[in-house]
């Protein structure tokens, strides 16, 4: 079944999954952290999500918690995106400190995520939550769980992500870069070797149909794991192989795979390192094998496990 099918992201079990969400938080960069925990705003008409008519679901940018589905979404010509209503659960309305406006924050991080408005009879629900993008994150998928997240750096993220997206149970998968010392870097950027970013392949999972095991296992069985910063032809440090995990679970579960693979005699190089900033790459590298009608050149599925 196709990954980019545009239709509604169900949700249930909100009470599990935001316990589940509260162990990890994502990392912010220093532009979410700014609105999220500092109850910034961003400037009008240049959020991401503002004219986003696709449906799907809104999750909060900092622990990935449903907050709003695409059917609640309306255009009110304020420059923010606005819903007429949440998530039952999902947010929690707070005064502001001048008494003037009532806030709205994720019931489940806290973080902030803009104003709510009575009665200007835009929708019948007659409310707008005026909500920033960068607090939300959107995902086109059916699902009726959380998504679960991984992060994977198995050489050039074309092959990777080709292999990944056709896993089942992978609902969407990304090419990012992931691991430097720059913010929001450029393809040129990383590939200058200054930067110190890994060609990441960020996946979201269904955790009922695979889990981060399996998406592992496939991972070592697409590359070459006993490489140093390259792969196959492709040579530099932003090709090395590396999991980014998001929790010590995931370490764990890496851990016990490299372990496997270690008395099978092999030499293997993939490092294990806390997941940090992803940043999403161009829009030319997202699914590139399939846009161009090819298939991956240096990536090849060998049976290990």
């Amino acid at each position: 079944m196709s990954k980019y099918i545009r239709i509604y992201l169900l949700f249930i079990a909100l009470t599990s999954c935001a316990q589940e969400n509260m162990k990890t938080l994502n990392p912010l960069t220093k532009e979410e952290q700014k609105v999220i925990l500092q109850k910034g705003t961003e400037y009008p008409f240049t959020g991401e999500y503002t004219n986003l008519k696709d449906s799907g679901t809104y999750l909060c940018r900092q622990c990935n918690t449903p907050l709003y589905y695409s059917k609640d979404k309306f255009e009110s010509q304020c420059g923010w995106p606005s819903f007429d209503d949440e998530i039952k659960g999902a947010v929690i309305r707070k005064t502001d400190a001048d008494g003037k406006r009532t806030e709205i924050v994720c019931a489940h991080c806290n973080a902030h995520l803009g104003h709510v408005f009575e009665g200007e009879g835009l929708t019948p629900k007659n409310e707008r939550h005026c909500v920033n993008s960068v607090s939300l994150r959107f995902i086109p998928a059916v699902i009726d769980t959380t998504p679960e997240r991984a992060f994977f750096a198995a050489g050039c993220f074309w092959g990777v992500e080709y292999y990944l997206e056709e896993a089942p149970g992978v609902i969407s998968a990304n090419v990012g870069y992931m691991g430097g010392n720059t913010e929001n870097p450029t393809y040129k950027d990383v590939c200058s070797h200054k930067t110190g970013h890994a060609e990441v392949v960020e996946v979201f999972y269904d955790s009922r149909k695979t889990s981060f095991e399996q998406l592992a296992k496939l991972f070592f069985e697409i590359h070459d794991f006993t490489q140093i910063d390259r792969q196959g032809p492709d040579v530099g440090d932003q090709y090395r192989s590396e999991i980014f995990y998001l929790n010590p679970k995931q370490k764990e579960v890496a851990e016990s795979l490299i372990g496997i693979l270690k008395t099978k005699n092999y030499n293997v190089a993939t490092k294990l390192e806390l997941a940090g900033v992803f940043w999403k790459a161009e829009e030319y590298h997202q699914n590139y094998y399939e846009k161009n009608g090819s298939s991956p050149y240096c990536h090849i599925r060998k049976k290990i496990f």
